[in-house]
């Protein structure tokens, strides 16, 4: 990265979790999610709500269904019932124009490694039907990233790739980011121009859903946690009051404490 990209970061302070206002309006609610994959049962009755300007994490186990449940958000794995609202509208199972306004960045994107990461921005384009005057390429320039986009996919390292994975899921100012284990692969710099870019987009009254494994994480960027154990959902509030419920003063030992205590 350059100086300049990382002055033009710096310039401008934005709000953290402990400092920024957010929306009451929820983006998303969804009610009663369950699923079941023969006779395992991922999902139980989970209730989420995701708010505009609010960062949710999902949190929990490896199993306990984070994976399902943002899939099931996504549209991508159909619930064997419960109900989804996207910015007051029911969302029926062959309902899909909601997808458009989410921006997806999975843990790995899985692009056509022949492509260049140039030909993968204007394939999305495409796809979307987006006009230029409507597409976010801050990302582009602030991972100084310009000089990858003519080079195939196969040929570039795992932190490039997941640069250009962040900069597609912002593509499209979406109302929505999901951002699965976002930081994976990223250098401490890439990281933080990530975190900020996060919080740039909160405080456009953007709602977030995140999933990671890394407590710093959480820390900077959740205002909400929800926390999963066997499908069910154990805990639903802000990070303070799981800290309270768990007689804890840091975040990590507060979900060791519900991985331990999922009822108490």
């Amino acid at each position: 990265m350059t100086a300049s990209a990382i002055n033009i970061v710096s310039a401008q302070p934005v709000p953290t979790p402990a400092t920024r206002p957010h929306s009451i309006a929820p983006i998303l609610t969804a009610s009663g999610i369950s699923k079941r994959f023969g006779k395992l049962e991922v999902l139980r009755d989970v209730d989420i709500t995701l708010r505009r300007g609010c960062v949710t994490a999902v949190v929990g186990p490896n199993g306990s269904g984070k994976t399902t449940l943002i899939k099931s958000l996504l549209g991508l794995v159909r619930p064997d019932k419960g109900h989804i609202t996207f910015d007051g509208s029911d969302v029926g199972p062959e309902d899909v124009a909601y997808r458009a306004r989410i921006g997806y960045m999975p843990q790995s994107a899985r692009f056509p490694e022949h492509l260049t990461g140039r030909e993968v921005l204007a394939m999305l384009r495409d796809i979307r039907q987006a006009s230029q005057d409507s597409i976010d390429n801050s990302l582009i320039d602030l991972f100084a990233l310009e000089p990858e986009l003519d080079k195939p996919l196969h040929t570039l390292s795992g932190g490039t790739r997941q640069k250009l994975n962040a900069a597609s899921a912002f593509l499209f100012r979406p109302d929505l980011i999901v951002l699965d284990e976002p930081t994976a692969g990223l250098d401490p710099v890439a990281s933080g121009v990530l975190k900020d870019k996060v919080d740039a987009a909160m405080a456009e009254d953007v709602a977030g859903l995140l999933t990671s494994h890394i407590v710093s994480e959480l820390e900077a960027l959740a205002d909400d946690i929800v926390f999963l154990m066997e499908g069910r959902v154990c805990f639903a509030g802000s990070v303070s009051e799981l800290k309270d419920r768990a007689g804890q003063n840091r975040l990590d030992r507060a979900i060791a404490h519900l991985m331990t205590n999922p009822h108490s």
